[in-house]
Parts: C-alpha cells; sequence; structure tokens
C-alpha cells in the first residue's frame, strides 16, 4: 500500500482525492496547505505527493522546492494542480513530475497515481 499525501486547501477536492484514491488501495494523508504538509510529511514519508499550486499560508511551489531541496526527501513523485494552464505556470515552478489543470477527471488522476507510483502499493 503506498502512502499519497494530497495537499490542497479546497477541502472538498482532497476528500474526493483521498476517496478514489483509497478505493485503489492506497493509504492517504491530506494537508491544508504546504505547511502543514510538511508536518505530514515529517510524520509519514509519502510515496507520492499531490499538491495543489495556489495555498495560503505556503503554496505548492514553495512546497515542491523544499521537498526538492531535502535529499532524503527529493526522489518522491510530486504531482502540481493548479487551474491555470501550465504554460503560465513554469516560468514560476519546476521540478514536478507532473501537471494537472483543474478541473480534472478523478479516473485520470488515479491512472497518474498509478503511472507515478510504478510498483509502490
Amino acid at each position: 500500500m503506498a502512502i499519497v499525501l494530497v495537499v490542497d486547501d479546497e477541502i472538498g477536492i482532497g476528500h474526493l482525492l483521498e476517496a478514489v484514491l483509497t478505493d485503489h488501495g492506497h493509504h492517504v494523508v491530506t494537508a491544508i496547505n504546504g505547511k502543514h504538509a510538511l508536518d505530514q510529511i515529517a510524520a509519514t514519508r509519502p510515496d507520492l505527493i499531490i499538491s495543489d499550486l495556489m495555498m495560503p499560508v505556503m503554496d505548492g511551489g514553495l512546497l515542491l522546492r523544499t521537498v526538492r531541496e531535502d535529499a532524503a526527501l527529493a526522489g518522491i513523485p510530486f504531482v502540481l494542480m493548479c487551474a491555470l494552464p501550465e504554460s503560465f505556470v513554469t516560468d514560476r515552478v519546476s521540478g514536478y513530475d507532473a501537471y494537472v489543470q483543474k478541473p480534472f477527471k478523478l479516473a485520470a488522476m488515479s491512472e497518474l497515481a498509478a503511472r507515478l507510483l510504478g510498483g509502490v502499493g
């Protein structure tokens, strides 16, 4: 069973992803912003991080940079989500493994998670 961290200040999105990914056999941990996510990462090292970009307190871009700068965490696959097209984001944020534009299809997100997790789980 893979551990997936879902980070989004829109609680409904977090709950939807938690339900779908749990149905696919993963253990899901949620956080409402990047700072909360770092606390969750310290408590339970995830196998995959799915994070919104625009959040209060600490946004997904800073969370991504913080994860990538930590040698122990740098290899964790990171999915970045945002309502903006990726072309508007790439000049500000880099280093993510996949980009998902909101709104997204739950089945597509589940397939992406399975692909990024590979044999984990």
